[in-house]
């Protein structure tokens, strides 16, 4: 059934993006008179096709969903000779060098609008962020150094202000492929704004010390490796599965566990982390129930999940921190959207250059697997969820369709960029070797991203 599921979400997503890429490319071809001959979802051999429109436009859906394009008319790769002298004024290559820029270009914008528009809704809908309370703080952390304890808010993190928890990892995200030494972290020890909704100063800044992590380790959990964690609740046991280990050691639901084989337990994370790395360990607790001390022996059931022995206990333990509800007017729901397509897009460029010059591992390219992985996951946790996926995905196709890299159309617009500045357009015989070192490129790049993916997920 999760099989299912994650196909069916992958295949979903993927048509979509798709679609509104190659809908980018029709749109202009359209607006600027260019005759469109087919419109296909997926590549290969044509499985259905259907003729409509003023142009008698094939709309088709192909073997391999894998992609997608859209057909011109182009002297290229049809024989004009039937064409009649109207549509041979509409063939692609007679456009001039802006026109054909503007068609090539619309694809990948085509996605930026995408991920906007989602993004927009997201924001006028209201989406549910952890709050960004601290975690109690570590002390052989570079944060406990720079001042912070846990309980306190960020407020701002060099100079933005910071209002949920999804902020702080992606300022934090930002700053590490900056390579920045440091950053200004601002905390105040309540919300991150005041009863009439404005950002709170902050009443301590500190500076965070960022030598301690390095660019290797942005696909990890760096922020935690500094010292920084988003608050969690008390370790209270939940209700208790009967007959399982829980109740049968005699936790009740309410009880809330502060000791475990006499070491603190931080709250519920750290108390399902101990769980789960306990398998058939027998545990002594120390509990409150009703504010009175209990000693509990409990020995957690060994499973095994994904090749991996973990200890489970049979009881709900709460680990959702805080939240708060991001729910903008349309205008601000706009410009959010705007900037946060225009920051991810800033990121992934900065990962991918990051990658050329070796600083990154190509580890952290992924594939359609992973892709696929991820769709399945987000979809089972909510729409919300699986929206923010969809925008992700579609702001990284964007990026990548803009690479220089020939048979993308970045590639096309790298030959168009050159026409413009000389005057001449590129050759044949070199579009042809472009065509075959590009194709070269990406089947580099799939074959990395596909043998990522089978390590990432089945090893």
């Amino acid at each position: 059934m999760i099989f299912i599921q994650t196909f069916f979400a992958f295949i979903f997503a993927l048509s979509v993006l798709i679609v509104f890429h190659e809908l980018g490319h029709y749109w202009m071809a359209r607006l600027c008179n260019v005759k469109v001959l087919r419109f296909s979802l997926g590549m290969g051999k044509i499985l259905y096709s259907r003729k409509f429109g003023p142009d008698q436009t094939e709309w088709a859906l192909s073997a391999l969903p894998l992609g997608g394009y859209v057909k011109l008319l182009d002297a290229r790769a049809d024989d004009l000779s039937q064409v009649s002298p109207e549509d041979r004024k509409r063939e692609f290559t007679s456009q001039n060098v802006w026109r054909r820029i503007a068609i090539v270009a619309a694809g990948p914008l085509a996605n930026f609008v995408l991920a906007i528009v989602v993004l927009t809704g997201l924001y006028i809908y209201g989406m549910p962020e952890p709050i960004a309370k601290l975690r109690e703080v570590p002390t052989n952390t570079v944060a406990y150094q720079a001042g912070l304890r846990g309980g306190e808010t960020i407020v701002n993190i060099d100079g933005m202000p910071i209002h949920n928890w999804q902020q702080v990892r992606w300022k934090m995200t930002e700053m590490l492929m900056e390579a920045r030494s440091a950053v200004s972290v601002g905390v105040a020890s309540s919300g991150p704004t005041d009863a009439e909704g404005a950002p709170r100063v902050p009443e301590k800044t500190v500076m965070l010390p960022m030598n301690q992590v390095s660019i290797e380790d942005v696909d990890k959990d760096f922020i935690g490796k500094l010292g920084l964690g988003v608050e969690r609740p008390p370790a209270i046991v939940g209700k208790t599965i009967e007959g399982g280990v829980a109740a049968q050691s005699g936790l009740m639901e309410g009880d809330k566990i502060v000791k475990i084989d006499g070491e603190p337990v931080l709250d519920s994370l750290a108390l399902v982390n101990i769980i789960r790395q306990s398998p058939g360990k027998t545990l002594a607790l120390d509990v409150l129930r009703n504010n009175e001390p209990v000693s509990i022996t409990l020995t957690p059931e060994a499973k095994t999940v994904k090749d991996q022995l973990i200890g489970k206990m049979d009881a709900n333990i709460s680990v959702m921190p805080e939240m708060t509800i991001l729910s903008y007017s349309v205008p601000v729901a706009l410009m959010e959207g705007i900037s946060k397509t225009w920051d991810t897009s800033y990121i992934t460029v900065k990962m991918i250059g990051r990658m050329l010059v070796g600083d990154v591992s190509l580890k952290n390219i992924t594939g359609p697997i992973a892709i696929a992985d991820y769709a399945g996951q987000t979809a089972r946790a909510g729409l919300i969820r699986y929206l923010h996926f969809i925008v992700f995905i579609s702001i990284s196709i964007g990026v990548m369709n803009l690479l220089p890299i020939p048979v993308l159309d970045g590639g096309l617009l790298l030959y168009y960029a050159v026409e413009v500045v000389t005057g001449g357009s590129i050759s044949d015989r070199i579009a042809k070797i472009g065509y075959k070192i590009g194709v070269g490129i990406l089947g580099l790049l799939l074959l990395v991203a596909v043998f990522n993916d089978v390590i990432r997920i089945f090893f």
